[in-house]
């Protein structure tokens, strides 16, 4: 399931746009309503609960991204602990007083400098609170939005990747079925269409991926039957050049030591050894 973001019920761009209207009625000499509105639906209520996650999110810019990630990490754990249901109805009662008072179409045509980020954790926040499966990918862009923002620079994407898969290992039996489902769309979207082979990957991947040892004895087996069927077809291919390819690709094939864990790259990896053996295949019959 993917998670559509919606700024009327984006809490951190609720508040901003009310302070702007605050600051915006005062230059004019205007009694801003939105005061009342502030004091009734951020004090005391789970939407100020709400608001305090994003404040702390984003109040300090230029974090280390290491600092960065255990910020995040911990405001998506006290989510958890909000209300939903009441937030929900806090929401709604709050869009409803402002139609009262505003138009929305205007109201919301504030430019926000941080929308990007503010939106990502928006999806966070809802994707950390349902129960349904959600689109791993969605949790991983979202995640390098929000530690760029607040880092002010690029971040280890194969880090959060290797962050999310090992939150994914926490899951129970069902939910990871739920979940190889949604990534087998998500890489029968991105890589066109898998074969059969590398549906049995990655599989074999979601399943095992709460067990190094035998993940990582599925992953070196696998290697050991690519590379038996690269050099048989090596022996058939007769362009030289061709044939010092494969030879070099063959040896940039290898098996995963003791001391090193299975990550997503190798993952990456065998999808791309069977899709060259694939071509192979077809080239010699």
């Amino acid at each position: 399931m993917y998670i559509k973001h919606s700024k009327f019920k984006n809490t951190g761009i609720l508040f901003e746009i009310l302070v702007k209207k605050i600051t915006s009625d005062t230059l004019s000499g205007k009694n801003s309503k939105a005061i009342k509105i502030i004091k009734e639906y951020f004090v005391n209520t789970e939407l100020g609960k709400e608001y305090k996650l994003y404040e702390t999110m984003f109040k300090t810019k230029n974090q280390s991204e290491h600092r960065a990630n255990m910020v995040l990490g911990t405001i998506l754990e006290q989510s958890k602990k909000i209300n939903r249901t009441k937030l929900k109805g806090e929401k709604y009662r709050l869009i409803k007083e402002l139609k009262n008072h505003y138009n929305l179409e205007d109201l919301f045509k504030t430019k926000l400098s941080d929308y990007k980020a503010q939106a990502s954790l928006y999806t966070l926040l809802e994707i950390y609170n349902t129960d349904k499966s959600t689109n791993t990918q969605q949790v991983v862009d979202n995640k390098i939005t929000i530690l760029e923002h607040v880092s002010g620079g690029a971040v280890d994407n194969e880090k959060i990747k290797d962050t999310v898969l090992a939150e994914f290992k926490s899951y129970d039996k069902d939910l990871r079925t739920l979940t190889y489902h949604v990534i087998l769309e998500n890489f029968n979207t991105k890589y066109d269409k898998l074969n059969s082979k590398q549906k049995l990957i990655l599989k074999e991947f979601i399943n095992s991926a709460d067990n190094g040892p035998i993940l990582k004895k599925f992953f070196n087996k696998e290697i050991i039957d690519i590379k038996q069927s690269l050099k048989e077809h090596t022996t058939k291919v007769k362009d030289k050049a061709t044939k010092i390819k494969l030879e070099e690709i063959d040896k940039l094939i290898v098996e995963i030591n003791k001391r090193t864990s299975v990550k997503s790259k190798h993952l990456v990896d065998l999808l791309q050894y069977h899709s060259l053996l694939e071509e192979l295949n077809i080239t010699h019959g």
